[in-house]
């Protein structure tokens, strides 16, 4: 009197099951495997639903390709401002924070706070030059 559940499985062919990974089945059979599906997948549909993902891929270059094109015309025509790339130096809780030599002006960084440098007059890292 009791049920037992049906079991699914695939055989590979020319791979062991260690072998394998994720992807190596078409997404078909893994949802016919897992039961979101009753009925096991027929080579057409996979071949029409691979068909249409390459369909897709290649859409989504175009349309990709056509927003770089739109976005180059828009910064060469000054509509749009280009992102700007900053460059990270240090860490914002490091002390001196990329300062090799002292300052003029105070530093404050996390809770720390250095007090500007005297500077003598004419010197080579004087910001009055």
């Amino acid at each position: 009197g009791q049920t037992i559940p049906e079991r699914r499985f695939v055989e590979a062919v020319n791979q062991q099951a260690y072998q394998y990974e994720t992807g190596d089945f078409p997404t078909e059979w893994e949802a016919w495997i897992r039961k979101k599906r009753n009925d096991p997948p027929t080579i057409e549909e996979i071949l029409k639903n691979e068909n249409y993902r390459e369909e897709m891929k290649q859409k989504i270059r175009e349309v990709s390709e056509k927003d770089k094109l739109l976005q180059a015309k828009e910064y060469k025509e000054g509509l749009v401002a280009e992102p700007l790339h900053t460059h990270v130096k240090g860490h914002a809780s490091a002390p001196y924070y990329g300062k090799k030599e002292p300052s003029q002006d105070p530093t404050s960084t996390a809770n720390t706070f250095q007090p500007g440098s005297w500077m003598p007059p004419g010197s080579s890292s004087s910001h009055n030059k």
